[in-house]
């Protein structure tokens, strides 16, 4: 379709600069796309770590149709129905203690914006109207609207809202594959924990509402796990100074990391709320959730409420849905099958840093990894700005039939690397395939390298 056509597609607002091709995808199922010529696809990435149950799914596809059917909508501020009730329960349950309210939303950012309006509502009502500022890692990232690029720790985004958002305090994330000098692993993630404390002291404990960050990050980050250790001290240091403690879940909850939550790996670190989105709706449909405690929700309840609301929040037919999507996690007990496809996947890509120089790390857990891209292993030196490697991987990957989730963040100031996080209904022999196809694109791109850079391989 020509840029200039009438009405056009989505990507028309996107830079013209992108030289990645968009192929025309018509039809897509398990962990397969297909485009208009014909081209097969993996859906390595799920696409933004969305089609966690896989595409085509007939169950939930009926389960959507039936409860359209039967009723379409009804608005959360004058109504209640079963959907609603029936999903919010489930989600609490598998959630465990200490969440046992469910504020549905329309997807991420969105329900990331009522954990820091309910946390805020919250200090208002019970007199602490001054806890104001919000504290985020950088890098990081916590959604597309206004305010959640405002809290998001990315340079890039400094001239957009300077003086536009209430910009966050931001401290550094605890990456672990490049330390400062004179710092191991462990002691810059505690540097980093420590920067959070002193980070609360400097603006007063009084005047801090929330630290906001991703137990596994995204692309961010790469698919940085966070570490027992740092978990522990950051609980510790927010329960010290009465800070909320917020995980962003969107990517990394609902079964990814081989856990329903991935925070339920650090059971001494529980948040004080958990926003999911993504595998939630599972790309049927725009669905997300704040999960908060009875104890918080039933006391601000009962003094002004929490009164904010969306239109679509909590629709019936997202809730058929997400029930739906729930009923495939049980019915193919995808949790387990996170952990153990994952562990098949992460042998493969540490096979394939053997036999590639271009890849400098392999991290994340369960079906939520990422593959650091370097132009010189032993330094750890990333590839030339200009080379443009997040690109070129992803343009290789489609030449080989991978469909492959990757963009430079912070103007790749802390390194390059794409997500590995295919539908969680992915098989044995799937993955033997997207490890195959893998190997050829990486083939390719190292072949690129040559030609224009030189070789960087060092190791």
């Amino acid at each position: 379709m020509s840029a200039s056509a009438p009405g056009s597609s989505q990507d028309v607002f996107y830079a013209r600069s992108n030289i990645v091709p968009l192929p025309l995808i018509e039809r897509a199922h398990g962990v397969y796309m297909w485009d208009d010529a014909g081209n097969e696809y993996i859906d390595v990435s799920s696409g933004p770590v969305v089609s966690n149950i896989g595409h085509g799914n007939e169950r939930v596809a009926e389960a959507m149709a039936r409860q359209a059917r039967q009723m379409d909508f009804a608005y959360s501020r004058v109504a209640r129905h079963r959907p609603n009730m029936d999903l919010c329960a489930r989600l609490s349950a598998l959630a465990g203690p200490g969440y046992e309210r469910v504020c549905l939303a329309s997807g991420g950012s969105e329900a990331m914006e009522i954990a820091l309006k309910f946390a805020r509502q919250y200090v208002v009502a019970t007199g602490r109207p001054e806890k104001r500022h919000i504290i985020t890692l950088e890098p990081s990232y916590h959604g597309g609207t206004i305010a959640t690029l405002a809290i998001t720790g990315d340079p890039a985004l400094d001239a957009f809202t300077e003086g536009f958002a209430v910009r966050a305090e931001h401290i550094p994330a605890p990456l672990q594959y490049r330390v400062p000098a004179g710092h191991t692993r462990e002691s810059w993630r505690m540097a980093c924990a420590d920067a959070l404390e002193e980070k609360i002291r400097d603006l007063g404990p009084e005047n801090v509402l929330a630290f906001v960050m991703e137990p596994i990050g995204g692309l961010a980050t790469g698919a940085l796990p966070m570490a027992e250790d740092y978990a522990n001290r950051i609980r510790a240091i927010c329960d010290r100074y009465g800070v909320y403690l917020i995980y962003d879940e969107v990517l990394c909850g609902v079964g990814r990391s081989g856990r329903f939550l991935a925070s339920h790996a650090w059971p001494q670190a529980r948040a004080d709320l958990v926003v999911l989105a993504k595998g939630l709706g599972a790309g049927y449909t725009p669905l997300a959730a704040m999960l908060a405690p009875a104890a918080m929700v039933d006391d601000l309840a009962a003094r002004t409420g929490f009164n904010f609301s969306h239109t679509y929040s909590a629709n019936p037919i997202s809730c058929a849905v997400g029930l739906a999507v729930l009923d495939e996690y049980e019915r193919f007990d995808l949790v387990a099958a996170a952990s153990a496809r994952g562990d098949t996947l992460r042998r493969g890509l540490e096979a394939l840093a053997e036999k590639h120089p271009c890849i400098g790390d392999v991290r994340g857990e369960g079906l939520l990894m990422a593959v650091e891209l370097v132009h010189d292993r032993a330094a750890r030196t990333p590839f030339p700005a200009d080379f443009l490697p997040t690109e070129r991987v992803r343009i290789c990957g489609l030449r080989n039939g991978l469909m492959i989730y990757s963009r430079r963040t912070a103007n790749g100031r802390h390194g390059d690397w794409f997500i590995v996080a295919p539908p969680l209904t992915i098989s044995e022999a799937e993955c033997a395939e997207l490890l195959a196809r893998l190997d050829r694109t990486l083939g390719d791109l190292e072949q690129e390298a040559a030609i224009e850079l030189g070789s960087g391989e060092s190791a």
